[in-house]
């Protein structure tokens, strides 16, 4: 009974970790995606959000009605973003599929669930060449009629998007960070490849490592395992380790990554890792130094929250009181789900597997 308890405190804590982070960093993902770490800076000063340690007071000047709907006060539930969805329909993968799932799965179930709209830059080219390509199939049940491959045929295959929907796959698989990588891979490789691919892989190893190592330094060299030690992906993660190890802020991060796009593989990961060791006892830093380092900052709160809270340590109710387990959706068919649910459900699919 006490390995069931604390399972599901760890997916409860994954979920609200997920939730709270995406809310906090999407506040100000418009600051951060086009005008820059000094703007965000400067925004998070003006409305006294340093240190950030709780959600974003709105300002008159704030980024708009989609982000402002993150902000401190303006909220009883969670937002529509492609970071849950992402989630979401992971879960639905692993209840339809468990450790079978293949690509073409994944595939399949963004033409029938996942709106074209609420799709970007590499899972909107992959959408696209199943769709010019191959869209007659996704209703039956055969395989498409062309190499899958093709949709990872992009330039954005290195970029954050697999790494925001591997979360889920490393929940479910305590204990397993091979199995969690196997699908966590198999989801990816839709529309990435190399970093991308990799990036995908750890975060889900990482979470799959977390329960039954004694830290997560331990859980984060059991899931460099399933990365070539070679890649860039292994580099981002030494540099966060050693910027970590020495107190240090993520300046170093930025120098290292700064020609790099705003939503690539290797920075964000690289401040996801520093977050993380930095801070692996206190939530509010955690995701809110994660969110105030800036580029994809609700990508970044929503990895970095669910990572620390398979810890089985609680998230502290400031941040899940405002959204009062209720998670907005985008998926066809779906706008809200309740987190109790969404807890079971997760749970169903752990112990299946």
């Amino acid at each position: 009974m006490g390995d069931e308890d604390a399972l599901e405190r760890r997916l409860t804590g994954a979920w609200q970790g997920r939730v709270s982070g995406c809310m906090l960093g999407k506040a100000v993902e418009l600051f951060s995606m086009t005008k820059g770490q000094a703007a965000l800076s400067e925004y998070l000063d003006r409305a006294g959000a340093l240190p950030l340690r709780d959600y974003i007071q709105l300002l008159e000047d704030g980024p708009g009605p989609i982000f402002s709907a993150s902000c401190r006060g303006c909220f009883d539930a969670s937002a529509p973003d492609d970071d849950i969805n992402y989630s979401v329909l992971a879960l639905e993968l692993l209840e339809s599929h468990g450790r079978d799932l293949r690509t073409v799965d994944v595939a399949r179930a963004w033409l029938n669930r996942l709106p074209a709209g609420q799709t970007f830059t590499a899972e909107r080219a992959a959408y696209r060449t199943l769709l010019s390509e191959g869209a007659e199939w996704f209703a039956g049940g055969a395989d498409p009629g062309f190499d899958l491959a093709r949709c990872a045929d992009n330039p954005y295959s290195d970029w954050i998007g697999a790494q925001i929907r591997a979360d889920v796959y490393g929940w479910v698989t305590p204990g397993d960070p091979e199995l969690a990588g196997k699908l966590a891979r198999a989801d990816a490789e839709l529309s990435h490849r190399g970093d991308g691919v990799d990036g995908a892989v750890i975060v889900a190893a990482w979470g799959a490592a977390i329960p039954g190592s004694t830290d997560l330094e331990a859980a984060l060299d059991r899931a460099l395992a399933q990365v070539p030690e070679d890649g860039g992906v292994a580099s981002a993660v030494a540099l966060a380790r050693r910027v970590a190890g020495a107190g240090e802020g993520p300046e170093a991060i930025h120098a290292q990554y700064e020609a790099l796009s705003p939503v690539h593989t290797l920075n964000n990961l690289a401040l996801v890792t520093w977050a993380l060791l930095s801070h692996p006892d206190d939530f509010g830093a955690a995701v809110g130094e994660v969110v105030a380092a800036g580029w994809d900052t609700d990508c970044n709160g929503a990895t970095v929250g669910a990572l620390w809270a398979l810890q089985d340590k609680p998230v502290p109710e400031a941040w899940t009181a405002p959204w009062q387990g209720r998670v907005g959706v985008s998926l066809a068919g779906q706008h809200e789900l309740a987190l109790g649910e969404l807890v079971q459900r997760t749970a169903n699919v752990a112990r299946s597997l």
